[in-house]
């Protein structure tokens, strides 16, 4: 007796949950950092002073950055570019961490990530300056 109630109560379960709604796709959840914040609300001199250092961290070189913008997202990064006085641009992906991973412009494509190209937004590309004008 009770294994034939056993059987049907899991028969009533089982065709309760084919008449229900099939469940919606999983909600993506973007994680960002207060770093990536900071640097959308920054100045242009204030911005390119973080990406210069994020650069100067990797051991490459760039005396002066001319121009910084934001490219977009790729998976949890934020990406950014920083063009040099020297004629080189780079990548500079945010992690929400707060990690910086530098890559040449050249480069990034050739392995499949996202082209340097910065959008046309309000953390769009800014000139440098200082106060002098420079």
């Amino acid at each position: 007796m009770r294994i034939a109630a056993v059987f049907a109560l899991a028969g009533a379960i089982g065709l309760t949950a084919c008449n229900s709604e099939p469940s919606a796709p999983p909600t993506k959840i973007k994680v960002h950092s207060e770093a990536q914040e900071q640097l959308h609300k920054a100045s242009g001199l204030n911005r390119a002073i973080g990406l210069k250092r994020a650069i100067y961290d990797t051991g490459a070189r760039c005396q002066r950055v001319t121009r910084t913008g934001y490219v977009g997202e790729y998976k949890n990064l934020d990406i950014w570019m920083a063009s040099c006085a020297d004629g080189r641009d780079w990548a500079i992906f945010i992690g929400p961490d707060g990690s910086a991973q530098v890559r040449d412009c050249k480069d990034v494509a050739a392995v499949g990530l996202p082209k340097c190209v910065i959008k046309s937004d309000e953390a769009g590309a800014e000139p440098v300056t200082n106060s002098s004008g420079e």
